[in-house]
């Protein structure tokens, strides 16, 4: 293997390639990181519908993990559908043997509307896995269901950021549904002003957004400046994207233009 950087995705299979494990990868590969997956569950899906999820047994997701873990130098992992309480109990247990540094995409719901959890999922979730986590990345319908909170405008995203923050030190509320502007907490609120495109090629935009984020953090960058790269990266990969779908694979004629760190 050369020398890129290794990055892990830890999420559902999505046959039609829109989404999870599949996205992830792509999503790793456009940047330049070399992707490696341990599969959470298998699911029947199309950027319009699930039709069903089969969730993988946890001992074989933990072997996943410890075959590739042990054999290969990983920093950084990104998680996607975990389904249940059971496997994120699984992977915040690896997660810590590893010491991983961890981004959390709290799938819940698909965009297609389909259920991709259980019941007690979201407690979970907040009581195991984001005390763990470097950063959550939830979106506006996911983090009305981790804050308990409504959102309808921008100043109730800022209020669903800080009661999430409660279980992650560091959160982003996505702008995908409100007007495109990323919150993010970092012991204090920073509104990353965004656009919000008309399109409906946005199927796996949250996986894309997470992975992206994972990447650049794997590649050293610090959290706002990756937060910013990927609400850029994930809207470019909308723009060019086709068949429902983001397109993760368009080449940007100038790198120099999303290197937001020198900004």
């Amino acid at each position: 293997m050369d020398k890129r950087t290794i990055a892990m995705t830890i999420a559902g299979f999505d046959p039609s390639g829109g989404a999870g494990i599949l996205n992830d990868i792509k999503t790793f590969e456009s940047l330049g990181v070399y992707g490696t997956a341990v599969i959470t569950a298998l699911t029947a899906q199309n950027v319009h519908d699930v039709a069903g999820l089969l969730p993988v047994d946890t001992e074989f997701i933990e072997k996943q993990m410890d075959t590739v873990l042990e054999g290969e130098d990983i920093g950084y992992a990104k998680t996607g559908m975990l389904y249940s309480p059971e496997i994120v109990k699984t992977i915040a247990s690896k997660v810590q043997e590893y010491k991983l540094k961890l981004v959390v995409d709290p799938v819940m719901v698909a965009g297609s509307g389909g259920s991709l959890s259980k019941k007690d999922f979201a407690e979970s979730l907040k009581k195991d896995l984001l005390p763990l986590a470097v950063l959550t990345t939830p979106n506006i319908h996911e983090a009305e269901i981790l804050s308990g909170m409504k959102i309808e405008n921008e100043e109730d995203a800022v209020e669903a950021a800080l009661e999430i923050g409660k279980y992650c030190d560091k959160v982003v509320v996505t702008g995908g549904h409100l007007k495109g502007s990323d919150i993010f907490y970092n012991s204090s609120i920073q509104v990353f002003e965004g656009e919000l495109l008309e399109s409906d090629n946005t199927h796996g935009s949250g996986c894309t957004y997470s992975s992206a984020v994972t990447a650049m953090l794997s590649k050293g960058w610090d959290t706002g400046s990756s937060i910013k790269f990927a609400g850029k990266f994930v809207k470019e990969s909308i723009r060019h994207g086709s068949r429902g779908t983001l397109n993760q694979m368009w080449k940007f004629e100038d790198p120099v233009q999303f290197n937001l760190k020198s900004v």
